[in-house]
């Protein structure tokens, strides 16, 4: 028996239709390029999200697409690592592990700063030409000298230095004879442009920190905005695929571009698009938020289930595929919009329908001695893996005893009359098994119910008993061999729809206290003794779970769930 494995299979060719694809396609069939090359330029500053898994599927996806219809195209992994006070390898490492399992290979795998020299080369450039100044101003002075969206900016004091000061300044600003912040380079454009953007943009800062790559080579490092189009161009990007929060940035990429491009000799002139980013409800997908859960301890690591990093969500069993099907459904748009996590549900559930095999667990144990069962019988009971609707094949048995294991939630001691499962003198069907009648209750000193006894039909194993119709039908372990295991329940990270706006302490009050619970000493049906890390199932009545990637081992099982059978949440909330 085989659960579905951690490991994802090859991505299926994603197709469509879309304002992304109808401009490449104008490009193509106008030749203005013979080919796609395309990228996916994260900043190694921590790890991704499943918003970032859009942009993967999207960037990846067009070059797999295009290189089947013309025989060539490609996609880069390329770290736009400018900051190094933010950055670490630990964080590449992640980057390239999650692009991998989601099902992509990088063609090409670069960094923003396998160009510093050149884009200091090119920094000289744009000073000689009058584009660029050495700017002297504190960090106060600029914001007041920038102006505001309904005032114009003021130039900076320091805007008409001479070439050759700016030289001299900038030259010394590499060789470290400055302190942080003392002096930036600026490119000379407008203090009055409608575009804040382009009121005079920073395009170095000194930083005296040491690089994860390049080490104490450097002690200035460029700007994002001034480095992102300079690689692209030296790459040979032909379409810049970014999210709509870059789209007053397309200007100055633009002027970045083309003040350099004669002198650089480019071999292709980049182009920005930007489309509508992943947003989804009763989670969060702020940088700022996700480090401020790891570092407060609000869950266990990047890799907390309850989190939307992919990480979190390959530990939690969703698989790449559910993922990759998700970001299609999704589409490409021009406009933001927040997408309902049941929608992300729907796919998770519809991808491991076909995946993952059925098994019974029981999470909250109740004892049940079948009274009338032979003491010291065991039966072998064939039960299937896969219903009636998956086209599979395979079985495992399971044994039956006379004692047996079901849900505490599967008996009442008082059932109203739509209550189709146990009750006192009340019949219900074992699933792959007989039926059964509770004929009396065992309770404790407090009144709690802690054993049932019951009666069993021998002539009802795969038939209907004789003369009486039973309804209900409840999954059950055997006692004596089922396997103990901890389950861990996770949901919804949030309990509103948004996270609050404001105060870190109005957010952490959203955080659902019900994202994770943890059932100790439940019980699973004896094929699960030895399932390995990463296998999924489907537990009868429950929902789907994965055995946990890290925790979980033979002797001491550890289930997650993935998510529910149904929209319990929707249930919920409407409750």
């Amino acid at each position: 028996m085989k659960g579905q494995n951690v490991n994802s299979s090859a991505p299926a060719t994603p197709k469509g239709s879309d304002f992304i694809r109808d401009i490449i396609n104008d490009d193509l069939e106008a030749q203005r390029h013979s080919q796609v090359i395309t990228r996916f330029p994260p900043e190694p500053n921590g790890f991704l999200h499943i918003g970032h898994a859009k942009s993967i599927c999207l960037n990846f996806g067009l070059a797999v697409e295009y290189k089947e219809r013309l025989g060539k195209s490609r996609c880069h992994l390329r770290f736009d690592d400018t900051d190094p006070a933010k950055e670490d390898t630990l964080f590449e490492e992640g980057i390239q592990e999650d692009v991998r399992w989601l099902g992509f290979e990088w063609d090409g795998l670069y960094h923003a700063s396998d160009y510093f020299e050149k884009m200091y080369e090119y920094a000289e450039h744009l000073i000689t030409a009058g584009k660029a100044y050495v700017c002297s101003l504190s960090d106060a002075e600029t914001k007041e000298y920038r102006g505001t969206v309904t005032t114009p900016g003021k130039n900076s004091p320091y805007r008409d230095r001479s070439v050759e000061e700016n030289l001299d300044l900038f030259r010394k600003m590499r060789e470290g004879q400055f302190k942080d912040g003392e002096h930036v380079l600026r490119a000379k454009i407008d203090m009055a442009a409608a575009n804040m953007k382009m009121r005079d943009p920073m395009l170095y800062r000194i930083r005296h920190t040491a690089h994860h790559m390049t080490g104490d080579k450097w002690c200035i490092y460029p700007m994002y905005d001034y480095a992102h189009p300079i690689s692209d161009a030296i790459e040979g990007i032909t379409h810049s695929i970014c999210t709509l929060e870059f789209e007053n940035n397309r200007e100055l990429y633009d002027w970045v571009v083309d003040n350099l491009i004669d002198y650089a000799k480019f071999p292709s002139r980049p182009k920005q698009y930007e489309f509508a980013r992943l947003n989804l409800n009763y989670t969060v997908m702020s940088k700022r938020r996700l480090l401020e859960l790891v570092e407060g301890k609000h869950v266990s690591g990047w890799d907390d289930p309850r989190l939307p990093t992919i990480a979190g969500m390959r530990r939690r069993g969703i698989t790449a595929e559910a993922i990759r099907n998700f970001c299609s459904m999704v589409g490409v748009a021009k406009a933001n919009s927040t997408v309902d996590m049941a929608q992300l549900e729907f796919s998770i559930r519809d991808d491991l329908n076909q995946k993952a095999p059925r098994v019974m667990a029981v999470l909250k144990p109740l004892k049940v001695v079948i009274e009338n069962y032979p003491e010291g019988k065991v039966e072998e009971l064939d039960a299937s893996y896969w219903p009636h609707d998956v086209p599979k094949e395979g079985s495992r048995p399971v044994p039956f005893s006379r004692e047996i294991f079901i849900e505490q939630d599967d008996f009442m001691l008082e059932p109203p009359k739509d209550f189709y499962r146990l009750g006192p003198g009340k019949e219900v069907r074992l699933r792959y098994a007989y039926c059964i009648t509770c004929t009396d209750v065992i309770k404790d000193e407090a009144g709690n119910v802690v054993e049932l006894r019951c009666t069993y039909d021998p002539e009802t194993l795969g038939a209907n008993p004789v003369g009486r119709k039973v309804k209900g039908t409840i999954h059950w372990v055997d006692a004596a061999q089922s396997q103990e295991a901890e389950v861990r329940l996770y949901d919804r990270l949030l309990s509103l729809e948004a996270p609050p706006v404001g105060k870190d302490s109005e957010f952490l009050k959203a955080i659902n206290p019900e994202a994770l619970v943890t059932i100790k000493g439940a019980r699973v049906e004896r094929s699960l003794g030895e399932s390995k890390p990463g296998e999924r199932f489907q537990f009868e009545r429950q929902g789907y779970f994965v055995a946990d990637i890290k925790d979980s081992k033979p002797g001491n099982l550890v289930f997650n769930r993935i998510v529910t059978l149904k929209d319990s949440w929707a249930r919920s909330q409407k409750k």
